[in-house]
């Protein structure tokens, strides 16, 4: 079987949900016995400048032709010039997580811009995995690629042992980056509204990709008198610890294209506290927690509540994440759907 080259912006390592999903693929698909090339595009992705932009023409120049290369969505989406250019060369293949113009607070200039760049680098692309249905129909929707050209290979979830959940105080978890897309603003002023039950509240992910946003926040926990209640623990190498310690698992993002600290969390059986918004409701079923309307701090301030002050009800939604988390998809299904499409590439 051919290499396959496999381009990634920045760090494979860096925490977040999106690397982890390049870097267990590429594992999964050497176990099938693939050949993957880890090319690693700059940082700077995907606000790259020109030393950056440069550096990705020149990998992709240098790649033999005919090669096959998966292209992460984090550069891809920007890198259209590239994808046209080196579309009869080369055999690419998008990774969509989902599309860059759904971050939050972009303007809609930036919005339109980066639209129209993914949508013609996509269709350049010989086709293209996404990590949801629901990131598939806004690809087919919206940016008209045509479905027999997309790939869904949802993440995968290694089996855990179910967390205890008897946490006193109990133990509310978020664990994502803090970026303006994942609502800890939201979750925050909810948190203010509940001052008088007891909680704890612990806020793992990265703080340094918006600086400025992790600032706010703690400002804003400052502001409410909830900086002994409310710990940023910054980024974790290994999350299970977290999650064995918790009680609830609460995150009201504003969009998810997977939202694969979902599925974690429910590998260890917590109860879910999210907004309805984007994948998490195809993920997080109703029998596992409680989905509120996307930036309501009041409508989760209340759901949360219902949970800490109603053992039977969090008992509930915990034995119900208990029995989602049986059926999750794993890794290796993840990779095997991945591996279909490049087999069946190369024969044609």
């Amino acid at each position: 079987m051919t290499d396959v080259y496999f381009a990634i912006p920045g760090d494979i390592d860096t925490l977040t949900g999106g690397y982890a999903y390049d870097k267990r693929l590429i594992a999964e698909l050497r176990v099938l016995g693939l050949t993957i090339k880890h090319l690693q595009l700059s940082k700077r992705f995907p606000v790259p400048d020109a030393e950056a932009f440069a550096d990705a023409a020149a990998q992709f120049a240098a790649l033999p032709d005919g090669a096959i290369v998966i292209v992460d969505g984090l550069a891809f989406g920007v890198m259209d010039s590239i994808a046209v250019q080196q579309a009869q060369r080369l055999t690419i293949i998008a990774l969509c997580h989902h599309p860059l113009m759904l971050e939050t607070g972009l303007s809609r200039a930036q919005v339109q811009q980066l639209f129209l760049s993914e949508q013609r680098a996509l269709h350049s692309a010989k086709a293209v995995i996404v990590t949801s249905r629901m990131t598939a129909n806004i690809l087919i929707d919206q940016f008209t690629i045509p479905a027999d050209r997309i790939v869904v290979a949802l993440p995968g979830t290694d089996a855990q042992p179910f967390a205890p959940c008897v946490g006193n105080p109990p133990v509310l978890l978020t664990l994502a980056t803090l970026t303006r897309r994942k609502g800890h603003d939201v979750l925050i002023d909810a948190l203010s509204r509940i001052q008088h039950l007891e909680w704890r509240a612990r806020f793992v992910g990265g703080m340094h990709f918006d600086l400025e946003w992790a600032q706010l926040l703690q400002q804003k926990v400052n502001s409410f008198g909830l900086n002994e209640r409310i710990s940023f623990v910054g980024s974790v190498e290994n999350a299970a610890q977290e999650y064995s310690r918790a009680d609830i698992f609460v995150l009201p993002s504003l969009f998810e294209g997977y939202g694969m600290a979902f599925a974690e969390a429910l590998s260890f059986g917590l109860p879910i506290l999210a907004a309805r918004a984007g994948a998490v409701p195809d993920l997080v079923p109703d029998t596992a927690g409680i989905l509120v309307p996307p930036n309501d701090s009041i409508a989760l301030a209340d759901a949360l509540q219902t949970l800490l002050v109603d053992a039977a009800q969090r008992k509930h939604y915990q034995t119900g994440a208990q029995t989602a988390a049986r059926n999750l998809p794993n890794w290796n299904e993840t990779a095997v759907a991945v591996a279909r499409l490049i087999n069946k590439i190369q024969i044609h």
